[in-house]
């Protein structure tokens, strides 16, 4: 199987360095037509040049293949719209949207101000959104799209001084999961990359002896794939680091059903808290109801 984006087009946002430029890079190295869209701040967001987006271009155009650059920013609505018209008004139609940029502004909760928390919501989660939704009826219409977005062990798991940046990552994945429902009839897949890889934006946050391993162009295999025809997956996160992939999976115990038609009191759930917790029982989480209504029927209390 050799998997090709030949009349594909992609757009990789955050795309001027680290983990965006390698996957726009290996996108168009299979055959992708690709904008590349960086506004060329910061780490903290802050700033902005052109050199960035401009420099993959020519990476791009170097080794026969073909891009454009954006430098908008995704944090702005208007300003994703035009994103994706970057896309559409040069080639007609979009196929793969990766929202990848991204910034930190890392600081205990208690001392983060809510200008940088909004700040780094408003490009991991809103601007994700924007893009996404300014793609949607492109990918709609063709009946066709592949979304990758990016969350982060941060959120799904936890770090410390990272509470804005945890909560936006944890956000992309509540809106993949619901955008799998609303994109399947349309064959519009949405999943989730969450990387780990030595880029700017992960100088000092990584152990020393694992920097030399974690490659951000061994993320971008993952992305590819999600983001290609032969993926027939939706709603999936893929954890990727220094060449192992994994998928992320939530799951929840088999817990306890105390009967709906009797009272239940904090007691009675503090006196089985060990069991509820038992993940010795788990299984994927991959409804609303979890194992509610199972165990309603198995009580009789539902047929």
């Amino acid at each position: 199987m050799s998997i090709r984006f030949d009349d594909r087009v992609a757009i990789v946002t955050g795309a001027g360095a680290g983990l965006g430029r390698c996957h726009a890079l290996l996108l168009a190295a299979r055959g992708a037509r690709v904008v590349v869209n960086d506004p060329g701040g910061a780490v903290d967001g802050r700033g902005g040049a052109h050199a960035a987006a401009d420099r993959v271009v020519e990476e791009i155009r170097a080794a026969g293949g073909q891009a454009v650059a954006n430098y908008d920013s995704v944090a702005d609505e208007q300003a994703a719209q035009r994103i994706v018209a970057t896309a559409t008004e040069a080639w007609g139609r979009l196929d793969i949207l990766v929202n990848n940029a991204g910034i930190l502004r890392d600081k205990a909760f208690n001392n983060l101000t809510m200008e940088d928390f909004r700040a780094v919501v408003d490009v991991h989660l809103m601007g994700t959104v924007y893009c996404t939704k300014a793609a949607w009826p492109v990918m709609r219409g063709q009946k066709y799209g592949r979304i990758v977005v990016t969350t982060s062990g941060s959120g799904t798991v936890g770090n410390f001084g990272q509470s804005n940046y945890g909560a936006a990552k944890t956000g992309v994945v509540g809106l993949i999961n619901c955008l799998r429902f609303e994109g399947a009839k349309y064959n519009i897949l949405t999943n989730a990359i969450s990387p780990s890889a030595a880029t700017r934006m992960t100088e000092g946050l990584l152990p020393p002896d694992m920097i030399p391993w974690m490659k951000p162009e061994l993320v971008s295999p993952a992305v590819a794939y999600l983001a290609s025809e032969d993926c027939k997956v939706s709603g999936q996160i893929i954890a990727a680091t220094a060449g192992g992939y994994a998928r992320v999976q939530y799951f929840v115990t088999e817990g306890v059903q105390f009967d709906p038609a009797e009272p239940v009191t904090p007691e009675m759930f503090a006196d089985r808290f060990d069991q509820i917790g038992d993940l010795s029982t788990a299984q994927p989480y991959t409804g609303l109801m979890g194992n509610v209504e199972r165990q309603l029927r198995a009580i009789g209390r539902i047929r």
